[in-house]
């Protein structure tokens, strides 16, 4: 998922190009004409994903009824991912092949548990690398 920038009004009333920060392209989208337009997630996806995560979970998150492996290789700087335990137990995050940080730790972990009912965000700050947020030790 990548951001959107409204580059303006190039065609007229009601029409502007919309394009990826991400890449050169550009597609022509025709946006009603009023002051009042939103762009983007009003809240966050939710992905099905078990056992192992995947590059299309970022920027959503994982209801996990048992545990979740980080690959390594996948994601980049700036991907993040939500996990919520929504068991009543612990879960193990497994992290396979991962630099893995725990926020205000300067230890590199193979795995982590989150709470029960806990939330966990995983901020890769580079490519394999990545920090665990929240409700896990």
């Amino acid at each position: 998922m990548s951001a959107i920038k409204l580059q303006g009004n190039s065609s007229g009333a009601g029409t502007s190009v919309l394009q990826s920060a991400n890449t050169a392209s550009t597609l022509t989208q025709t946006l009603p004409s009023t002051d009042a337009v939103t762009l983007g997630y009003l809240n966050i996806p939710s992905s099905s994903t078990t056992g192992t995560l995947v590059a299309a979970d970022v920027g959503k998150f994982l209801p996990l009824a048992a545990g979740i492996t980080i690959p390594a290789s996948i994601f980049v700087a700036g991907d993040v991912i939500s996990l919520f335990n929504n068991t009543s137990g612990t879960l193990t995050i497994t992290c396979s092949a991962v630099t893995t940080k725990i926020a205000g730790s300067d230890t590199t972990v193979t795995s982590a548990t989150l709470a029960a009912r806990g939330v966990c965000t995983v901020l890769f700050y580079a490519t394999g690398s990545c920090v665990l947020t929240g409700n896990v030790s």
